[in-house]
């Protein structure tokens, strides 16, 4: 009877651990595919606070620089990728505008799981730092904006082809599970695309992008 004991305990330890891989299978393949769950209307895991306190030094920024100082980008990668985590936010009256769903960088992994960054190029990490807009082309993704590092952390964004674009990966609205991730871009979705592209397209002066966690 002793005996059957450490077989048991075997035999649970496989089961538990096929479980868990099956999971994590099934949550990349819905993530990938786009098959992800609409989490509820209330969702919201913003964190004011740190917002308006990014809001706050980006004024500074943009003053000291020459950027437009009506508006911004501000992308908290801290958050979960189903949940809003891009914001534009108005400088001049401090408020929130609009929010909406971006991809972070897998790394050119089959899945990343948590957060991993770099500014190597063929890296396919997230860059954390500060972007500016550049032009916008139509490329492999569509209609795109370049991008312009302006920290150490990002300085090689342009060169590593980071771009601001679409993708019908991304949902337009919040999700339970975590969306698609891109090889290093801030991809967004098809109607969040439609709702920067004046704002940039409309600005004289250039647009400040700002990733951090």
């Amino acid at each position: 009877m002793k005996a059957l004991i450490p077989l048991s305990i075997t035999v649970i330890l496989i089961a538990s651990i096929s479980y868990l891989a099956q999971s994590t299978h099934i949550k990349k393949v819905k993530a990938l595919h786009g098959l992800t769950r609409e989490a509820p209307a209330h969702s919201s895991l913003v964190n004011r606070e740190k917002l308006q306190e990014k809001a706050t030094a980006a004024k500074d920024f943009v003053r000291k620089k020459g950027y437009n100082n009506q508006l911004c980008f501000l992308i908290d990668m801290n958050l979960p990728s189903g949940e809003n985590r891009f914001f534009i936010y108005d400088l001049q009256k401090d408020s929130l505008l609009h929010s909406g769903l971006v991809t972070h960088g897998n790394c050119f992994q089959n899945w990343l799981e948590g957060r991993k960054y770099g500014n190597e190029v063929g890296c396919g990490c997230t860059s954390l730092g500060k972007y500016k807009i550049g032009i916008p082309y139509t490329g492999k993704w569509g209609y795109a904006y370049k991008l312009h590092g302006l920290d150490s952390s990002n300085s090689n964004a342009f060169e590593r082809a980071v771009v601001l674009h679409s993708h019908s990966c991304v949902p337009e609205t919040t999700q339970i599970d975590d969306i698609c991730q891109s090889n290093g871009c801030p991809t967004v979705s098809p109607g969040m695309l439609n709702t920067i592209k004046p704002l940039v397209n409309r600005s004289d002066k250039p647009v400040l992008l700002w990733m951090y966690e």
